[in-house]
């Protein structure tokens, strides 16, 4: 293992600053880099791929925690495939589709909105044919009347 670059040149690479390389090595996501005589840390080309893995799962949803999780099962595999980048893919999958499904939900709303020409949230909210799903509470003051 080369341990040449230093934190600024590994942060560069793997496309993040600094600090958070040095908060990943804080939580554990990355191994403490070797030292040079003064005192700089060194890291090998593994640290900006590490980076990067982290960086990319991260945008895949995954949180912190759970990068750190996988992470540590893939480091006790010993070349036995480990159950779990399966599972918790799945799993997000699941949580992303939840979410689409919510913001699919929230964008009609926000869509038939903007189409009935609400302009103030109180009319609207007051109008019998306020496109805005409000709560039950909203609906059992609603009073018929022109729209928004």
């Amino acid at each position: 293992m080369s341990a040449d670059m230093r934190s600024g040149q590994v942060a560069e690479a793997a496309g993040v600053n600094v600090q958070t390389l040095r908060y990943y090595e804080r939580r554990g996501l990355l191994a403490a880099p070797e030292r040079s005589n003064g005192g700089h840390r060194l890291y090998g080309e593994e640290a900006v791929t590490a980076l990067r893995v982290i960086k990319a799962a991260q945008r895949l949803g995954f949180t912190l925690d759970e990068v750190a999780e996988l992470l540590e099962a893939g480091r006790h595999r010993h070349g036995r495939p480990v159950a779990g980048l399966q599972g918790r893919a799945a799993a997000k999958l699941t949580e992303v589709d939840a979410k689409i499904a919510d913001l699919t939900t929230i964008r009609t709303a926000l869509a038939a909105a903007v189409e009935a020409g609400c302009d103030d949230l109180t009319v609207c909210a007051s109008s019998a044919c306020c496109p805005i799903p409000f709560t039950d509470l909203a609906e059992e003051n609603r009073h018929a009347g022109p729209c928004c």
